[in-house]
């Protein structure tokens, strides 16, 4: 037998994710909880200013999709940053950003999880806490792992409808308020603090995310090389545009939109009746799960990439002979997202996350000119103009960024980092080998 027939005999996966399919991923993971609760955040941190803050925001993360891009179009492997990362900085690096990368989608999912019980605790008060709350969060969990486990393909064309369904009723929510705003309401008399306005940046960022994790499922994504930059950009620019006109509503239809625990869901109540804070808890609701379809689509790969590549133990990019969809990490990813979700909470996985995803924004970005050194003859087929300088900048805004993040968070993820060295090591004591 030669060395080669375990990969031979191990089932591919299936490049069952079109380019709109992809485009509709990236919207669906941004849209996530973030845009439900975070325009009040922001606004009582800077006022008026908190567009200002949306569009600085956007900016970054265009700066930032632009490295993406770049480096994204020389990879057709599962991934996304953990490969990147590795090929550019070496398999510790690598592995590193894979780990927390994981961890961050785990802990997101959990979050999401809880606020998607929360709102429907709005129409069945049995599931707000107890036995109703960890069996809802059980068939949640146990519902998404099926379409799953059952193809890529299924789980693209669901994920389709549920972007669909939360950009009908976001712009829904913006073309209806924006005949109620109060224009005299938006106010830039006063200037924010610096700590203020950075603060905002920083929790936009999270806001803005999305596109980082879509990449990791390349290897089921058709033509990834070309595909990946079309959709990165036509997803950021709709995502953009959406959020900021659901700030503008807001502010103008929300006189305390300071302390709104739900802002959406309060401006909705100025406009729409009572009916309105009824049609926000379907659409959180929506758009939670969209967001759990799309994390339940796109974590599973990381342990399937890691495992390709030999730093975890082989059975995780084990593929199922029928569906060829990575199984093994998506039961163990569902198992552990499920004891998270049940004692999980919201803003600190939210800020946690934002952490570690700037750290591997930042290593993504500086794997930009690296990788273009090492590969002079091979030039990327998505070229950055200035690449060199767009990355330094990148690279440097991200630092900024993670100078306004608070101790707490800072050093939990340099503890799970820690605890990442740990089982790098332990997997190369115990000889794993990449897949050929």
């Amino acid at each position: 037998m030669t060395s080669t027939s375990p990969a031979a005999a191990r089932p591919e996966l299936v490049r069952g994710i079109r380019r709109w399919d992809f485009v509709a991923l990236i919207i669906n993971i941004t849209i996530g909880a973030g845009i439900l609760g975070l325009p009040a955040k922001i606004y009582a941190l800077v006022g008026t200013y908190s567009l200002a803050a949306y569009v600085v925001s956007a900016a970054v993360v265009s700066l930032i999709i632009l490295c993406f891009a770049e480096v994204s179009s020389r990879f057709s492997g599962a991934g996304g940053p953990y490969l990147y990362a590795r090929e550019a900085f070496g398999p510790l690096v690598g592995f590193e950003v894979g780990w927390l990368l994981w961890i961050s989608r785990l802990a997101s999912f959990a979050a999401l999880c809880n606020l998607f019980v929360d709102y429907a605790a709005y129409f069945w008060p049995t599931v707000g806490a107890g036995m109703g709350r960890a069996a809802l969060m059980t068939g949640l969990i146990a519902g998404l792992t099926l379409l799953n486990w059952v193809g890529v393909r299924t789980a693209s064309l669901v994920n389709n409808l549920f972007t669909v369904s939360k950009l009908v009723l976001l712009v829904l929510f913006t073309a209806v308020g924006l005949f109620f705003v109060n224009w005299q309401a938006f106010s830039f008399a006063v200037l924010p603090t610096y700590p203020s306005f950075s603060s905002a940046v920083l929790l936009l960022i999270f806001t803005f995310s999305g596109f980082d994790v879509a990449a990791i499922p390349a290897s089921e994504i058709q033509q990834p090389q070309r595909n990946v930059p079309f959709a990165l950009f036509t997803a950021i620019a709709t995502v953009a545009v959406l959020f900021l006109l659901v700030q503008v509503v807001c502010i103008g239809t929300l006189p305390n939109l300071a302390t709104s625990e739900r802002p959406l869901a309060s401006a909705s109540q100025q406009f729409l009746g009572s009916a309105g804070g009824a049609l926000v808890a379907a659409a959180a609701m929506l758009t939670a799960l969209g967001t759990l379809n799309a994390l339940m689509l796109t974590g599973p790969r990381l342990l399937f990439a890691l495992a390709e590549q030999g730093q975890i133990p082989a059975i995780f990019r084990a593929t199922h002979p029928r569906f060829r969809t990575p199984y093994v990490a998506l039961l163990v990813s569902a198992v552990l997202k499920l004891g998270l979700a049940i004692s999980g909470t919201f803003i600190y996985a939210l800020t946690l996350s934002t952490i570690i995803r700037l750290t591997y924004f930042a290593l993504t970005c500086a794997a930009l000119p690296v990788l273009r050194r090492r590969r002079p003859t091979q030039p990327a087929p998505f070229r950055v103009l200035g690449g060199g300088v767009v990355a330094a900048l990148c690279v440097g805004l991200c630092l900024w960024l993670l100078l306004s993040s608070t101790g707490t968070e800072a050093r939990d993820v340099a503890l799970l980092a820690i605890v990442g060295l740990g089982v790098y090591f332990a997997a190369n004591q115990r000889g794993v080998k990449p897949a050929k």
